[in-house]
């Protein structure tokens, strides 16, 4: 009945063996100080490494880019290396990584930024939005974030070119490729969603005009690496972070179109997924399939039933499983022989050491 899960599929140049993704999952663990990855993060993702394509936490691009204290970058020569053990370790155990490039805008707060006020597509501040901070002299905990400002044009240009070079930095790190971050509330949803961006420019208004940032983006990574190398995750009907948008179903139609015409290798689309939400409308799934030619990725409350439904359906490629890849790091073989799934301890989600990182076992038939 699974037996769709388990069908090969090209991605790009590569060839991937199942179509089970592990989605970014942050996990707050890189090395202080400079946010580097690990040896405890580089046997995390080894571990996991049976799915058809892992997709890295999401790793910022720039100091500016960190919204949260502990999560790793990709742009200093150390994190560079330091997520070299991550690949290495991932390809060692025949297995292939793409890394999530994050820029965050508004989702922080100047502690984790230097100092400095965030950035966004407008100075709005998210509403009810709270975000992990260790300053170095009170405990480390949640705080508000504060209002950004509005991006420049030359800001704008600044962080399409942190972009590019982030994805270069990647390739230099050994990722098979990168998934840009464009959902959740983070940057690039910023400009994208109407409720967030109130700018009069080229690059609000119009449906049209707020996918702009998006299309640069994308052009500037896919131009340093290739298209063939470069998926893009949305998330169009969350809340998260703040942003909304009003016409999502035009708007995210309107979003494939485009990555359609640049090539992108995959669209990744992240379904709203806690317990009474609502499903993401069929005709939305319909109309993105005939819009995007490549592979699509749904990722949300799936299981290995659901998942095989998708692909069966012919509206899905492949689908990510996130949490229970936290707690079953063997979970494509789970799911394959109908083995019970360890359920994840909340608690060691974020931060910590190899405790609810590395010491969930594989299932062992006794």
């Amino acid at each position: 009945m699974k037996d769709s899960l388990f069908q090969p599929i090209q991605l790009g140049k590569l060839s991937l063996k199942n179509r089970i993704v592990m989605p970014p999952m942050t996990r707050s663990r890189a090395s202080q100080p400079g946010n580097v990855a690990n040896d405890m993060m580089a046997e995390y993702y080894a571990q996991r490494a049976s799915a058809g394509l892992i997709v890295s936490e999401g790793t910022q691009i720039s100091a500016m880019g960190q919204g949260y204290a502990w999560t790793p970058g990709i742009y200093s020569p150390e994190q560079i290396a330091g997520w070299q053990k991550v690949t290495n370790a991932v390809h060692a155990k025949g297995g292939t990584i793409f890394a999530q490039l994050w820029h965050v805008g508004r989702v922080t707060h100047p502690d984790n930024i230097n100092g400095k006020q965030p950035i966004s597509s407008s100075a709005l501040k998210a509403l009810n939005v709270k975000v992990f901070v260790d300053n170095g002299t009170d405990l480390p905990g949640f705080v508000d974030v504060v209002v950004a400002r509005e991006m420049s044009k030359t800001d704008i240009e600044h962080v399409i070119g942190e972009y590019r070079q982030a994805a270069l930095n990647a390739i230099e790190a050994g990722f098979d490729g990168i998934e840009l971050h464009a959902a959740n509330g983070y940057l690039i949803n910023q400009f994208i969603d109407s409720e967030a961006n109130n700018r009069i420019d080229e690059y609000g208004g119009s449906i049209e005009n707020r996918l702009r940032f998006l299309g640069e983006v994308v052009g500037a990574m896919t131009d340093a690496i290739g298209a063939d190398r470069v998926g893009v995750r949305l998330a169009p009907f969350t809340s998260l972070n703040g942003t909304v948008d009003a016409t999502p179903i035009a708007t995210y139609t309107a979003a494939a179109v485009l990555l359609n015409s640049l090539n992108v290798v995959y669209i990744h689309f992240a379904e709203v997924d806690w317990d009474d939400s609502p499903e993401t409308p069929a005709a939305f799934k319909d109309a993105v399939r005939a819009a995007y030619k490549g592979i699509l990725i749904y990722a949300g409350r799936y299981d290995g039933e659901k998942g095989t439904q998708a692909i069966n359906d012919g509206l899905a490629d492949m689908i990510g499983f996130g949490r229970p890849f936290v707690s079953n790091p063997d979970l494509p073989n789970r799911i394959k022989h109908g083995y019970p799934l360890a359920v994840h301890t909340p608690e060691t989600l974020f931060g910590g050491s190899e405790k609810g990182l590395t010491d969930y076992p594989q299932y062992s038939p006794s």
